[in-house]
């Protein structure tokens, strides 16, 4: 403590000196012995001091320059992020917009009434390539009712519950269902395989099969509406000593990004369902 006592006293001291010799008159335009003795003295003292002081003001000032441009890059990340998630929001309502758009459009092809209903699951078991939708019999759904989406056919209903359905999909080892190939008018029965392919049953070999032909439904039984799209001839290959030829088909529904479908919910005939559950060993 008598040590800080001290320091402020000369301090005090050589303050007080300065200011006498400041204040005093001096004619001359030079100082005598004594005032340059004070000032080789004060000098380095005084410097060291206003460096102190302007070095300490620097700092201050760079300190809180740097606290403010960081607290301005927080908020700029936090706008940016925000930013980013209101973008990605807009681009999914517009990817949404686009789907419903060509739900509609598909919507207006056909003449029955139709019920639009959104995928909230799949078949967890991994047996069976099926969906779950949020519709169900208090909406007018039934077993059998077909379901589509703006690409083409996806499947039948196979079960409902009072909210909720499940859709038996097109690509189903327990799925056929019968076909029409345009140009060639050609029939067959179109037979899952658990992937984006299906295989094209009893086509004969006299038929006029090219590779990309389409692929639609033929209507018959009163199942499915005529001419809803399927997809389109993959692969076609003769097999020696068979009747028929082998065909598989590319589905035209991309079965793993479905999120929106129509039902069909006009009631028909299910006595010779075309697309039926065949036992299968899974």
């Amino acid at each position: 403590m008598s040590f800080f006592r001290r320091i402020w006293i000369w301090i005090f001291f050589l303050a007080f000196v300065l200011f006498l010799f400041s204040s005093s008159p001096n004619s001359g335009n030079s100082w005598n012995s004594l005032e340059r003795l004070f000032v080789e003295l004060t000098a380095p003292l005084q410097n060291f001091f206003t460096r102190t002081v302007r070095a300490t003001k620097d700092f201050w000032l760079d300190y809180f320059y740097l606290v403010d441009v960081r607290q301005e890059n927080e908020r700029f990340k936090a706008e940016i992020q925000s930013l980013r998630m209101e973008n990605q929001r807009y681009r999914e309502m517009a990817a949404a917009y686009g789907r419903l758009q060509g739900l509609l459009q598909f919507r207006q092809t056909i003449a029955d009434p139709v019920l639009a209903a959104r995928v909230i699951g799949r078949d967890p078991s991994g047996w069976f390539k099926s969906i779950i939708i949020d519709k169900g019999a208090r909406d007018g759904l039934t077993a059998s009712m077909p379901v589509v989406n703006a690409a083409g056919l996806v499947g039948r209903i196979v079960a409902v519950s009072p909210h909720y359905a499940q859709v038996l999909l097109l690509i189903d080892q327990n799925s056929a269902v019968d076909i029409l190939i345009q140009p060639s008018r050609d029939r067959g029965v179109l037979r899952g395989q658990s992937t984006e392919t299906c295989r094209l049953d009893y086509v004969a070999k006299a038929s006029n099969v090219r590779e990309d032909d389409p692929v639609i439904t033929s209507g018959l039984a009163g199942v499915f509406p005529k001419g809803i799209p399927v997809g389109h001839i993959l692969t076609v290959t003769e097999p020696r000593g068979d009747l028929f030829k082998e065909v598989t088909v590319k589905t035209a529904v991309d079965f793993s990004k479905l999120e929106e479908v129509l039902v069909i919910l006009k009631p028909r005939e299910e006595e010779t369902s075309i697309f039926q559950s065949e036992p299968t060993d899974h």
